[in-house]
């Protein structure tokens, strides 16, 4: 099964029109926060619908340093994946997501979790992150882009994994998590295919 993409090129740094933040002049802000572009093909008989994920593979494990004017998040701090993608059900007559599909600009509260056109859309892990603000609180799903810390010493890679399943359903709630997803795929996958590209925000991450 091949995945390809008009927005993403493998290996190599992800668009700011792709991205949730920023730079800005006094600090990162809102981006253009647009899904990006994906399509595939070639995916094996039996395939009945395809999830998608993305996940951050350079999240970091602990938030004390994170966003900090004063210090770094170091690069050797052990690291987690972080969700910023999780569809699932997917039509198995749905190929392509044009750029922009499930995303648009940042939604404040986030989008709804739930069925649309082109796939069920889950949580992503901004739900989590932004639980304790007030004012950014919501259910984030769907897409929401990359928005590493500014401060990071690391760049982080998004891995994009389109999955090829065996069931029209993984019978998940519409509040599902990346994990709950990736968790529930175990004994029904077919093929697997992955685009992975790059972001920072600290232009001397490495």
């Amino acid at each position: 099964m091949q995945l390809e993409s008009a927005s993403i090129r493998n290996g190599e740094p992800i668009s700011a029109t792709n991205a949730l933040g920023v730079p800005g002049v006094a600090g990162p802000v809102p981006g253009p926060n647009r899904s990006p572009h994906l399509a595939w093909s070639g995916e094996p008989p039996g395939t009945r619908s395809f999830v998608l994920l993305c996940h951050d593979r350079d999240a970091p494990t602990s938030a004390e340093d994170v966003n900090r004017a004063d210090r770094s998040v170091p690069w050797g701090l052990p690291r987690a994946d972080f969700f910023h993608w999780v569809l699932v059900d997917i039509p198995a007559s749905v190929h392509e997501l044009a750029e922009g599909q499930d995303a648009e600009g940042l939604v404040v509260g986030g989008k709804p979790p739930g069925a649309t056109p082109h796939g069920a859309r889950g949580l992503n892990d901004y739900t989590g992150w932004f639980a304790g603000d007030a004012a950014m609180a919501g259910d984030y799903a769907g897409y929401d882009g990359p928005w590493p810390p500014f401060n990071d010493e690391r760049v982080h890679h998004y891995v994009f994994t389109l999955h090829a399943v065996d069931v029209a359903t993984l019978g998940l709630p519409a509040r599902c998590t990346g994990q709950q997803a990736r968790d529930a795929l175990a004994g029904h996958v077919l093929a697997t295919a992955t685009i992975e590209g790059t972001y920072a925000l600290n232009p001397s991450a490495r």
